[in-house]
């Protein structure tokens, strides 16, 4: 089994594609750990804010296998893939990490470059992995959160609910 770190992103119908997805990648994978759930307003583009996360799951499937899989989840929450890079999203799976893998795989460049380009991938991260090394960076993901501009990019937590419980409140 390998330790992999998803993102999940949502600006049209936040609270019901996020909820889909931690169903559907708790089915997929199993047991979850999950982030707080963080609002911030949309970046490269003007539009609505997104609610983001981050999960850490381990897996046997392959980087392709997973990448088709939350492809899938991704269409079954009605993801338009024709649009512009930057542009309103149902939901948006991304994986983060896959083990210690760094390189390209089926034409995903991992570990992605969004860990430590914007906030409301990197502070999730930290909470959930805060001891983790950063596979290519080889520093703890709780260092490069505090490494970070964050003044850059304002993000809050919110009241969410995933199965009967709370895994963010508002902050």
């Amino acid at each position: 089994m390998t330790a992999i770190y998803l993102s999940l992103g949502s600006n049209v119908d936040r609270h019901k594609h996020i909820l889909a997805a931690l169903d559907a990648l708790n089915n997929l994978l199993g047991d979850l750990v999950v982030s707080s759930v963080y609002e911030s307003k949309s970046v490269g583009f003007d539009g609505s804010n997104f609610f983001n996360l981050v999960v850490g799951a381990q897996t046997g499937l392959s980087i392709a296998e997973l990448s088709e899989n939350l492809k899938r989840i991704e269409d079954d929450n009605g993801r338009k893939r024709n649009g512009p890079k930057f542009s309103p999203r149902t939901l948006d799976i991304d994986i983060l990490t896959y083990g210690d893998f760094v390189g390209v795989e089926s034409g995903i460049e991992l570990p992605r470059a969004e860990i430590t380009k914007n906030a409301f991938v990197l502070l999730p991260l930290a909470e959930i992995a805060p001891s983790a090394l950063h596979p290519q960076l080889q520093m703890p993901y709780q260092h490069l959160w505090a490494e970070y501009d964050q003044a850059s990019q304002k993000l809050w937590s919110i009241d969410f609910e995933w199965q009967g419980r709370a895994i963010s409140i508002e902050r």
